[in-house]
């Protein structure tokens, strides 16, 4: 209903509450002590006045009733109060004599009617129309102001599908208590007994605050129970307008990293990009064109996508200009192969940026093991092409992306990325743009990585492969990958390898176990198979060798590791003569090639120049 239809009705209401009121208690007093009858009218009119006008005053009927609370009556008793005392002179200077039993009486009618007629108002609002025994029995993990405001609000709902019927907080004070009607099991470690003996069918995790630690270990116990888990949606979509509070969100394995939000030196980040041109190669692949979104929040002057896969570029593109149309941010797009060393020096020459992030890389294990001239020529080739173009055009900072696997790699993915990274610290030795690398792990649901695997393994059913049963990674989310390697562009001074603090490594099959109960299957029902570790592919993966090792972090989770030796003599020998090996040989000298800590020069020379062919 519409502000002055509403205003009317409560206005309306209130008329023949308060004549009802006075009335009620002229009988109860006796009018004998009014004096005569024009004595009530006249208190009538008195108390009517004042009333309306202190409503003016307090806003009293710009309240939405249907949300009363103690605020609400606090300022309805202030303005029957005042109403009071303004009549209780009144009474003096007409009368001579104010009728303090009357008064009294009148007040406590008045807040009895109009107090009780809100309340009702409320009830009426919060009532039910669906049958409890249609909806879910659902527990809610937290008790606190967001808990509470979702109980409100499913309790309000009628179409909600939703019965609350208890809460779960390990605020050991609310235990046994009752929060709106509805009592307080215990702490997280009674969920799966309140699961079986409150017959629960869903959860919902309703704790703002809740650290990704803790997050994990209050899901692995919610896993444990039949319940579908749901969770709060995220406070900025709430605050953006884009969910409301009960619109809950399933838990997703980014929810289970138990890893905090991370915090970036925004000025740093703005400095070396604000106004600027940049560049992003593999601007379509799953970190590139993520590294495009956060690149377009500091309002660089210019973006150019730069790819080999005109798809991909094309939907990045249409995205940006859609989520960025009221920035003067120019959106510029480049069809182009990194292996083509002409084309990325026309590209350096055309745009003249002052950032490269160089994203574009084969990443695939198996496939470069079968493919090791690929991985030469895109890892390798193609790195050593844009370096070298952006070398001569006065770059001010190169980012390079490297990967974990570049550490003592056992793969011809792995041996390419480290390989490349001498490359660029190698030419940081000789020029003003500041080269680095920037190495991190896994990342969550990337192109081909193995949270799409899985998810289509769920869909068709099962089983899920995992190689290994001791397996384990390192995992961190698209976002927070490209927003550490945007921060480590800001630390750059040239020659540096940064290195992202991972966390703590994951097994894979506890990530295929999630998964699964995410997906609300059990484990045993979908299943999960052991292929066997594939070629190239190490049990764990590490983030430095033991001689590149700094154990203090630069900024909150970077850390920069030690210059090693490079061999560029030898690694020029591998570009030049790369066509002329077998794949097995080149696999096998390229991963010679990237371990090497002390062998001599000629050594490593004769074996790839004896090879025969």
């Amino acid at each position: 209903m519409s502000y002055y239809k509403r205003l009317v009705l409560f206005v309306s209401i209130d008329f023949i509450l308060i004549g009802l009121a006075i009335i009620i208690s002229a009988f109860l007093v006796g009018t004998e002590n009014l004096i005569a009858v024009q004595a009530l009218i006249g208190n009538i009119i008195a108390i009517y006045a004042c009333y309306y006008l202190l409503s003016i005053k307090y806003h009293f009927y710009k309240k939405a009733w249907e949300y009363v609370s103690v605020g609400e009556l606090f300022i309805l008793s202030k303005t029957l109060f005042l109403s009071f005392l303004f009549v209780a002179v009144f009474q003096q200077l007409v009368w001579g004599e104010v009728f303090l039993r009357f008064l009294f009486t009148s007040w406590m009618m008045q807040m009895l009617l109009i107090g009780g007629s809100r309340f009702v108002w409320r009830t009426f609002r919060d009532s039910t129309f669906i049958k409890e025994i249609d909806k879910k029995r659902t527990l809610i993990i937290g008790a606190g102001s967001a808990g509470m405001m979702v109980a409100r609000q499913l309790k309000r709902n009628n179409p909600s599908e939703f019965h609350v019927v208890s809460f779960i907080d390990d605020d050991t004070h609310k235990h046994q208590l009752e929060i709106l009607g509805i009592p307080v099991y215990g702490g997280s470690v009674s969920i799966r007994k309140a699961v079986e003996e409150l017959k629960i069918d869903h959860i919902i995790i309703a704790i703002p605050s809740l650290s990704k630690k803790r997050l994990h270990t209050i899901y692995e116990e919610c896993a444990k129970t039949v319940a579908k888990t749901k969770i709060l949606p995220r406070i900025e979509d709430i605050v953006t307008g884009k969910l409301n509070v009960t619109q809950f969100r399933d838990v997703e394995v980014e929810d289970l990293l138990g890893r905090e939000p991370v915090e970036l030196d925004i000025d740093g980040i703005s400095e070396y990009i604000t106004n600027k041109t940049v560049l992003v190669t593999g601007a379509g692949g799953s970190i590139g064109s993520e590294i495009c979104r956060q690149v377009s929040q500091f309002a660089p002057k210019t973006l150019i996508l730069l790819g080999h896969g005109e798809n991909s570029i094309y939907s990045i593109e249409m995205e940006l200009k859609e989520n960025f149309q009221n920035s003067s941010i120019k959106f510029l797009t480049e069809i182009a192969d990194i292996q083509d060393s002409e084309k990325m020096t026309q590209i350096m020459k055309k745009y003249r940026p002052s950032v490269v992030y160089h994203a574009a890389a084969h990443k695939h294990v198996p496939l470069m093991e079968r493919n090791p001239e690929e991985a030469v020529k895109n890892n390798i080739i193609g790195t050593k092409n844009v370096a070298d173009a952006a070398n001569w055009s006065g770059v001010d900072t190169f980012v390079m992306l490297s990967s974990d696997k570049a550490v003592n790699p056992t793969s011809v993915m792995g041996a390419t990325k480290r390989l490349a990274e001498m490359i660029i610290q190698d030419i940081a030795k000789k020029s003003n743009t500041k080269f680095i690398a920037v190495r991190f792990g896994n990342v969550l649901g990337s192109r081909g990585s193995v949270i799409p695997l899985f998810k289509n393994q769920i869909k068709m059913g099962g089983p899920l492969t995992v190689t290994h049963p001791e397996m384990v990674r390192y995992f961190m989310t698209i976002p927070e990958a490209s927003k550490l390697v945007l921060q480590a562009g800001s630390l750059a001074r040239g020659g540096e390898i940064f290195v992202l603090d991972m966390g703590k490594p994951i097994k894979i099959v506890d990530l295929a176990k999630n998964l699964i109960t995410l997906s609300g299957h059990n484990v045993d029902e979908i299943g999960i198979e052991f292929s066997g570790k594939r070629e190239g592919e190490k049990l764990f993966e590490e983030l430095l060798n033991e001689n590149e090792i700094h154990d203090k972090q630069i900024f909150p989770k970077i850390y920069i590791g030690k210059a090693s030796e490079l061999f560029m003599e030898e690694i020029n020998e591998v570009i030049e003569n790369f066509n002329q090996l077998e794949a097995m040989k080149l696999a096998s000298t390229l991963v010679s090639l990237a371990n090497r800590k002390e062998k001599t020069k000629l050594e490593m020379k004769d074996k790839v120049l004896s090879i025969p062919g």
